[in-house]
């Protein structure tokens, strides 16, 4: 995308303006900052937005930034994901099918690069690896596939190419090839590869529509994961969907189909160790757990394991030995300790009206939110609390819950001046 003046403008200015919010951040503590996408539309393009909050070091307080929130640059908000370097963040927008490049200032502050639309339609889930970025949309991008007549969703990798400009604006490339194709699509029959086109395509014909859920890509960058589940069926099959990951070329992990998990996934992630996958049943209200080897998915003793009612997305601490869910339908998080992959709920905690984001902060691993879709006042609302690194037990932060825009989707963290990694739905 050709930046506008306005846009050329706020890069010329972003370092200027990075160092006053630095002083800001610093004076007030700043351990992180938190960026929540929203996706009620606003202003004239209908754009949805991204509130950006700091996070106090000392009480785990959150405030949104000044001049926060921010244009998402596109309609529907529902993913985002910050780069390996915490530079750059992405914001995928649902009725756009487009995925929006922002730099993000040493203050917090977005500024807008790039725009670069999804092989597929209507994309919902986006993960970063090093330098590959992961997308799954809700439909492969065939003339046959629409919301009147829908079909199976597929997976898309783009190259990051890393700047030297400063602040560094890291540009997505061209969708990476799979032959002929630039996508994968979710086959519940398995997959046949083609030596001549080097494509991979589902074995026979694909009579079942499979809807993605989310997605995540291992910490040790080898694999990614797609849940889903065949709305063909009632009541509804639940399956993960695993990808080896090659410099950002995709080939199935399991050739001969994905694997059974619950009725309704609706979050995935993997530990820190990239030794164990969990994954959140909607409908079954529960944690469905998998020890991970070579890509392949095995279930764990003991799983599926309790959550509240419509559980939507799970979290695991990158530090200490805890993971939490957010739950719809109760409004509140499950906090469990974590021994060889296996969950041990430690206690249950209210949260914000419908949370259907969580994330823990990713300079301490010490605080924890969730977006909250509904919130009072027809706004939405972010709920913190500061976790006990010895019990994983949950306090409130300081003045919580806050507000936030109008039906939130996503969060997504970077440390303040120190390297960490993000998490989302």
């Amino acid at each position: 995308m050709k930046l506008n003046k306005t846009s050329q403008l706020l890069l010329v200015s972003a370092a200027s303006l990075g160092l006053a919010g630095l002083m800001t951040a610093c004076s007030t503590l700043t351990v992180d900052f938190v960026f929540v996408t929203s996706a009620k539309a606003a202003g004239t393009n209908n754009y949805g937005e991204v509130d950006v909050f700091e996070v106090n070091s000392e009480s785990g307080q959150m405030r949104q930034i000044p001049t926060s929130p921010f244009p998402s640059g596109g309609r529907n908000p529902v993913a985002e994901a910050v780069s390996s370097d915490n530079t750059n963040l992405y914001v995928v927008n649902q009725d756009d099918n487009s995925i929006v490049q922002f730099i993000i200032g040493n203050d917090g502050k977005l500024y807008p690069q790039n725009t670069t639309n999804t092989p597929g339609i209507f994309p919902l889930g986006v993960a970063v690896s090093g330098t590959n970025l992961f997308v799954v949309d809700l439909y492969q991008p065939l003339p046959t596939c629409s919301t009147a007549a829908p079909c199976s969703g597929s997976i898309a990798s783009f190259s990051i190419t890393p700047s030297s400009t400063n602040p560094p604006s890291d540009a997505l490339g061209s969708p990476i090839a799979n032959g002929d194709l630039d996508y994968l699509p979710l086959c519940l029959t398995g997959y046949t590869h083609s030596s001549s086109t080097s494509t991979w395509s589902c074995t026979g014909t694909e009579s079942h529509v499979i809807v993605p859920t989310a997605m995540t890509a291992l910490k040790s960058g080898g694999f990614v994961y797609v849940s889903a589940y065949d709305s063909s069926v009632t009541p509804s099959v639940g399956y993960v969907f695993g990808f080896a990951n090659s410099g950002g070329t995709l080939s199935p992990a399991n050739v001969g189909g994905p694997t059974r998990a619950g009725v309704h996934p609706s979050g995935v992630t993997g530990d820190p160790t990239s030794s164990y996958l969990y994954v959140t049943d909607f409908v079954s209200g529960n944690v469905v757990a998998f020890s991970i080897s070579s890509g392949d998915l095995s279930a764990l003793s003991g799983s599926p394991f309790p959550a509240g009612n419509q559980p939507s997305s799970i979290v695991v601490d990158p530090t200490y030995p805890f993971a939490y869910v957010a739950n719809e339908e109760d409004s509140s998080v499950t906090a469990y300790s974590t021994s060889n992959g296996a969950l041990t709920q430690v206690g249950t905690y209210s949260s914000g009206l419908q949370p259907v984001a969580i994330g823990i902060d990713p300079s301490t691993n010490h605080f924890l939110y969730t977006a909250n879709y509904l919130g009072a006042a027809a706004s939405g609302s972010v709920s913190g609390w500061e976790l006990s690194s010895s019990a994983g037990t949950l306090l409130v932060s300081q003045k919580s819950p806050y507000t936030a825009n109008a039906f939130p989707t996503a969060v997504a963290a970077i440390p303040h001046n120190s390297p960490a990694s993000s998490s989302s739905k």
